[in-house]
């Protein structure tokens, strides 16, 4: 285990699986003690048990980031139980696959509602505490669809993640005064299960061929990146995003490398 964090308390939101189980292991190995919040809580108490079978710790909470009284309520747990919140990590999104014309506004609205709203919801959640400490770290989970691509199907998952990099830059000028970070991650593809699950075998080997490092991201890859900007390494670094993404915004044309 390693050292990076010791002595912090985190919170990972959306940790039940994919991208946000590895940030809540790798924390936890850095050793911050963690909740782990989720809608899952079969996938969120899994993440707990490898946790603390690798000798960490770490709780679940089941909460809605959409929700004011849940979020509010993860806020109040966390301090109970582990005395502060030195780093939220908002990981917790959803995307559900509708092209623009079939899109019903049920659909768009509950995007909105976890992705963006659960962001702005989380953070304010957490500030008072924060404030109080005089310390904070906060990293969003954002995305390079919608901040630098699009890609059909994902209009309203794209509209959410170009908000929050908006969101976290006005935040950052906001929150300086406290001594509270606010940073973001933007992944490329990372081989989830739902990227699997989505895009079947062949899909994936498809992906791998438009990525210059010729491979899809493992979560970890994203949970490193993201280490790093919650961690006092990067204590002088606020309102910044860093893309995860193998490589895949940089050439002019698919054709530019082979």
């Amino acid at each position: 285990m390693g050292a990076r964090l010791n002595g912090k308390v985190a919170i990972v939101t959306g940790s039940a699986g994919g991208i946000g189980r590895s940030i809540a292991n790798l924390f936890a190995a850095e050793g911050a003690k963690i909740l782990v919040v989720d809608v899952n809580s079969k996938g969120g108490n899994e993440t707990v048990s490898q946790i603390q079978n690798q000798g960490g710790q770490a709780s679940f909470l089941e909460a809605d980031m959409s929700k004011r009284k849940d979020v509010e309520e993860m806020a109040r747990v966390t301090k109970e139980r582990y005395g502060a919140i030195h780093i939220l990590c908002q990981n917790a999104a959803i995307f559900l696959p509708t092209l623009l014309e079939d899109m019903e506004e049920e659909t768009w609205d509950k995007v909105v509602s976890v992705n963006m709203k659960g962001a702005y919801l989380t953070v304010k959640a957490c500030l008072p505490i924060m404030k109080a400490q005089n310390y904070g770290s906060i990293v969003l989970t954002s995305s390079i669809t919608g901040p630098r691509v699009g890609l059909p199907t994902l209009s309203h998952y794209g509209a959410t993640k170009a908000a929050i990099n908006g969101f976290m830059r006005t935040a950052a000028i906001e929150l300086a005064k406290y001594n509270i970070t606010i940073n973001a991650v933007e992944p490329g593809e990372i081989l989830t299960e739902k990227m699997k699950e989505v895009n079947g075998e062949q899909g994936v080997r498809d992906l791998m061929h438009t990525i210059p490092l010729r491979r899809l991201g493992d979560p970890k890859d994203v949970a490193y990146a993201i280490l790093f900007l919650a961690s006092d390494e990067a204590r002088y670094i606020t309102g910044q995003s860093i893309v995860v993404d193998g490589g895949v915004l940089l050439p002019e044309s698919k054709m530019n490398f082979s």
